[in-house]
């Protein structure tokens, strides 16, 4: 079990450390700063929980500073996850000042449910936690993938009107973020409703989705992206009449 665990976890290292040079050579960070913190972020982080996690074998001590830095872990990427399925929609709505504002105000929205959800939790266990404060996090967790993966696919259902292909770097960080959101909304409620006995599940789950989304994210950053065509023009049409409907409610 320590083997495969070991094995993935390295693998998972070696595909960031691909994704980090691609990005840098491709300049990702000027088009996509917050994804790019975010794969960053996975990155420093996991490295230094792998190196923790060997270190905690030999000296026990170590094993609270692992669950803390694992919590941080966690923490980052779910803010910084939204924040790249926020970024998503800013790239697609920049020209549109009104659907831009909307987004905004959504996504602020979603991060305070989210933060009162937590407190609320606190207080009361879901089934399967004896610890309310490790409940609290994972069903906070659970809701802002339920909220990832939602917008995701209300981004596919709508990808037609917003004029986004599949060529193109934004749709490619979407799928990637939308395969990984899924699975995690997957394997943490199971860890919500039967407790710490679904831990493996969730570990195995993590682990596939997460590598799974790195070689998607690495293949479309590698090839050439498609540009806008002019038979996008109709569909940025609709969008044009999409924001100039939410400006009307704005200043009405």
């Amino acid at each position: 079990m320590f083997k495969a665990v070991n094995l993935s976890w390295l693998a998972a290292l070696a595909l960031q450390g691909i994704m980090a040079g691609v990005l840098v050579a491709k300049k990702m960070w000027r088009r996509f700063p917050l994804f790019v913190a975010y794969t960053t972020s996975n990155l420093v982080l996991g490295a230094v929980l792998y190196v923790i996690f060997l270190l905690a074998f030999q000296a026990r001590f170590l094993r609270p500073v692992y669950a803390n830095v694992y919590w941080l872990n966690e923490a980052i990427g779910v803010l910084l996850g939204l924040a790249v399925v926020y970024e998503i929609f800013k790239h697609l709505f920049d020209p549109y000042s009104a659907l831009k504002r909307l987004a905004t105000q959504v996504f602020q929205g979603a991060i305070l449910l989210l933060i009162v959800l937590g407190c609320i939790v606190v207080y009361v266990q879901p089934l399967g936690e004896t610890n309310h404060v490790q409940a609290a996090l994972y069903v906070v967790e659970q809701a802002s993938r339920i909220l990832e993966v939602g917008l995701l696919c209300f981004l596919f259902l709508f990808a037609s009107a917003f004029g986004l292909h599949w060529r193109q770097y934004v749709f490619g960080i979407a799928v990637g973020l939308g395969v990984f959101a899924a699975a995690e909304l997957v394997g943490v409620t199971m860890r919500v409703q039967f407790g710490f006995v679904a831990d493996p599940v969730l570990n195995v789950i993590r682990s596939v989705s997460f590598n799974s989304s790195l070689v998607i994210w690495i293949s479309y950053i590698l090839a050439p992206e498609l540009a806008a065509s002019p038979a996008d023009l109709p569909k940025r049409a609709q969008l044009e009449q999409w924001n100039n409907a939410v400006m009307e409610l704005i200043y009405q």
